[in-house]
């Protein structure tokens, strides 16, 4: 797995501070039952001496586990006065112990075998919120993505069918030195951006740092910290060239110039030398892109992504006004 570091690093000090709150609590309640019930401190006393009676049976010779046995029956029985002490004055028989989150790994995100379930989850969340997709990512999946708007013709059906299955295979197959590129072409409300939601989504779920951003997003952030004070940037340009994989949407519908083109030429160049996997989404042709952008990125897209072509009728209008529309 490759969190992102910045998130990894939050979401363990969030852990940290759990755990060190839900022993302060736990500390609270304690001395909170010793200044109510002297005798339960007294015996809480007695019972923080368990350890050295042990330490003691095992080196004082002798028959050691008759020792043993009986530090531990002698321990059980203070257990027990100490829960019934509690009880007969209002108290859960467990009210100072210290609980968890996750009673699993206490709160530390870790089990001996590796990452706790509760850990992988919250970094899962983080990855969504960092993702940049917000509600999307709750809402499109692969599971959700219909193939019955593109039967206009048994070709585009099966064209369709074939690069969901492509790019839900990429996708639940991601691993950390996973490399390749997809450039998915066509025009409006054909599914592009539900399929690509889909893929950060499987690659999150998997332990993977991803990055979706509009083509606009990310050069306007370049032009914000080159010619700006900063103010509006929300992302850090170097997080378009570090992140194990970006997902570009809408290409094309951004202000081109001379600045931004070297700007989105750099992102894809660096990204092609350091094997990070790329996503392209937008509604211009492959002559459209060489014209906007000019050789040197038209070539470097056409010879290091694969083009996933959508074709039909846009499936937002065909679910308000049917599929005959």
């Amino acid at each position: 797995m490759s969190y992102q570091k910045e998130t990894y690093v939050r979401i363990k000090a969030e852990f940290s501070k759990k755990y060190l709150e839900a022993q302060r609590r736990a500390q609270m309640r304690r001395a909170e039952l010793h200044a109510q019930l002297p005798e339960v401190a007294e015996l809480d006393r007695r019972l923080s001496m368990t350890g050295m009676e042990i330490m003691d049976a095992l080196t004082s010779g002798g028959n050691t586990e008759a020792k043993l046995a009986e530090v531990k029956v002698r321990n059980e029985q203070l257990q027990r006065e100490r829960a019934k002490i509690l009880r007969a004055n209002g108290y859960d028989e467990n009210y100072s112990d210290v609980h968890y989150e996750c009673e699993k790994c206490g709160d530390s995100g870790y089990l001996e075998h590796g990452m706790c379930d509760c850990m992988k989850r919250a970094l899962t969340e983080a990855g969504y919120e960092a993702s940049g997709l917000g509600g999307l990512i709750r809402t499109q999946s692969f599971e959700n993505f219909s193939l019955d708007y593109y039967t206009s013709t048994v070709e585009s059906r099966e064209r369709i069918e074939r690069s969901v299955l492509s790019l839900r295979r990429f996708a639940e197959q991601f691993e950390e030195d996973t490399y390749k590129n997809f450039l998915l072409v066509g025009g409006t409300g054909l599914g592009k951006t539900h399929l690509s939601t889909a893929m950060a989504k499987t690659i999150i779920d998997r332990g993977h740092d991803v990055l979706y951003v509009t083509a606009l997003g990310m050069l306007g952030d370049f032009e914000a910290k080159r010619f700006g004070d900063g103010v509006g940037v929300r992302n850090d340009p170097m997080r378009y060239t570090d992140a194990q994989v970006l997902i570009i949407d809408d290409l094309g519908t951004e202000v081109n110039n001379q600045f931004t083109t070297a700007c989105l030429y750099d992102v894809i160049n660096h990204r092609i030398n350091q094997r990070k996997t790329t996503v392209i989404n937008t509604n211009l042709s492959v002559r459209d892109i060489e014209a906007r952008y000019g050789e040197r990125i038209a070539s470097r897209i056409l010879g290091e992504y694969v083009p996933i072509l959508f074709e039909g009728k846009d499936v937002r209008r065909q679910k308000i006004f049917g599929k005959k529309k």
